[in-house]
C-alpha cells in the first residue's frame, strides 16, 4: 500500500508493534469535533468520541498484525490517519495466511458489535439515558462508529478489506498473480462509484478517498502484472526459498547494492560480478523474505 510513515508522530509500541499517527489527524479532529459540538453541552464529550473513533480503528488495525505474526508474517507498525488506519502486514504468500491476516480486522469489530450494544441496551432500559445523556449520546456514537467501520471495511474495493479478502478468496481458484489483478479492477470500479458519491455529495472527503483507493489500485495492478510476468519465467533446479518453498528464477534479476549491477544471485554465490560485493542474504522475488543463499539449497536427498 502506499506508503504514510512520513509526517507521523510516534506513540508507543506494543508487542514489538509500533504505533504511529499521522499529523492530518489533529486537524480533521478538530473540524470534526467543532462540527458536532451541538451534539454534548460539553465539548470534553466531543473530543472523547473522537477519542472512541481512535481507539476502535487501533483495535481494529492491531487485529491484522497480531493476525499476520500467528501465521508466520511481519507486522511491525501500525500508522492512524484521518481515513482510518494502515497496518503493514506482510503474511506468508498463501491465500490462507492472507485471509487470516486480513479478515481479523473487520473480526475485531465483530467483536466489538455485541459489546456496545448490550451496554447500549442497559442504558435505555435503565433508565441511565434520561440521567446521563451525554454518556448514552457517547455511546450511542462509539456504536454507530463501529458498525459504519465495519460495513464500510467490508466493500469489496480494494485495497479495502473487504477488496483484499475478495482477492484471498480468488487466490484458491485463480491464482496469486490473477486473484490480485480481479481485485484491483473491481477496485477500479469501486473508485468510480466512490467519484459520483462525491460529486452527488459534495464531498471533498470521498473525493480523498476516491483518490487514495485509485492510487492503490494501480500499484496493485502494476504488482499483479510484475508477478504474472514472474510466474511465467523459466526456473533454477536445486534451490527454493525457506519460507515459500517457490525455486527462484534463472537471470539477472537481483540488483548489487552498492553498484547498481544486475546479476543472477544464484549463478555467482551471491556476489557480485561487477564490484565483488558480497551478500548475506538472498531476497526471494516470490514472498519478498530474504534469507542466507546456503539455507535455499534443496538437498538432493530430501524426500518427494
Amino acid at each position: 500500500m502506499t506508503s504514510l510513515r512520513q509526517g507521523t508522530i510516534h506513540l508507543f509500541r506494543v508487542s514489538g508493534i509500533d504505533l504511529f499517527l499521522h499529523w492530518s489527524w489533529f486537524l480533521v479532529a478538530v473540524i470534526e469535533i467543532n462540527n458536532r459540538a451541538r451534539s454534548y453541552s460539553s465539548l470534553t464529550w466531543n473530543v472523547l468520541e473522537y477519542l472512541a473513533l481512535f481507539f476502535i480503528v487501533m483495535l481494529h488495525e492491531f487485529g491484522h498484525a497480531l493476525a499476520c505474526r500467528q501465521v508466520g508474517g511481519t507486522a511491525n507498525r501500525i500508522v492512524l490517519w484521518p481515513l482510518g488506519g494502515v497496518a503493514y502486514v506482510s503474511p506468508p504468500p498463501r491465500p490462507g495466511a492472507t485471509l487470516w491476516s486480513i479478515a481479523a480486522g473487520p473480526l475485531v469489530n465483530v467483536v466489538l458489535l455485541p459489546v456496545l450494544s448490550v451496554f447500549w441496551f442497559l442504558y435505555r432500559s435503565l433508565g441511565w439515558a434520561a440521567a446521563m445523556p451525554n454518556a448514552y449520546a457517547w455511546l450511542r456514537a462509539a456504536w454507530y462508529i463501529n458498525l459504519g467501520l465495519l460495513v464500510f471495511n467490508l466493500l469489496p474495493i480494494y485495497p479495502l478489506d473487504g477488496g483484499q479478502i475478495l482477492r484471498s478468496l480468488l487466490w484458491y481458484v485463480v491464482g496469486r498473480a490473477r486473484s490480485l489483478m480481479a481485485a484491483t479492477i473491481v477496485g477500479f470500479v469501486g473508485v468510480a462509484g466512490l467519484i459520483i458519491v462525491a460529486v452527488v455529495m459534495q464531498s471533498a472527503w470521498f473525493g480523498v478517498l476516491a483518490v487514495f483507493i485509485l492510487m492503490n489500485c494501480w500499484g496493485g495492478l502494476r504488482q499483479a502484472q510484475a508477478l504474472s510476468r514472474l510466474a511465467k519465467l523459466p526456473r533454477r533446479e536445486g534451490f527454493a526459498c525457506p519460507s515459500c518453498k517457490t525455486s527462484p528464477p534463472v537471470g539477472d534479476f537481483w540488483i548489487c547494492g552498492q553498484c547498481q549491477g544486475r546479476f543472477d544471485t544464484f549463478q555467482t554465490q551471491a556476489v557480485c560480478p561487477h564490484c565483488a560485493a558480497q551478500f548475506a542474504t538472498t531476497k526471494c522475488l516470490d514472498c519478498g523474505y530474504a534469507h542466507p543463499l546456503r539455507e535455499w539449497a534443496v538437498s538432493a536427498f530430501a524426500p518427494p
